[in-house]
């Protein structure tokens, strides 16, 4: 069965993707299964969201685990990692 998940991307994210929001049809399970997918486009997505990549993830603006599960709806959003001073 096919979700319909919302995608958000911020700061350097959004700026490699070229855009900050995005609706992905997916069966991913899992927040980490979603990265998956999306790295699998290759190009700016795998480079992007390598594994070996400091990104954060946030499920229903909440950060989050990379096991959490998603459902029909939910937003999935994806994010450096933010320091301050």
């Amino acid at each position: 069965m096919n979700l319909n998940l919302n995608l958000k991307y911020f700061a350097s994210v959004r700026e490699a993707l070229g855009k900050s929001d995005e609706r992905l049809s997916t069966t991913a399970t899992t927040v980490s299964q979603v990265r998956d997918e999306l790295i699998a486009r290759g190009g700016t997505y795998a480079q992007v969201l390598a594994l070996d990549n400091p990104v954060r993830m946030a499920h229903n603006q909440v950060m989050c685990a990379s096991d959490t599960p998603v459902a029909d709806g939910d937003e999935v959003a994806f994010f450096p990692p933010v320091t301050g001073g």
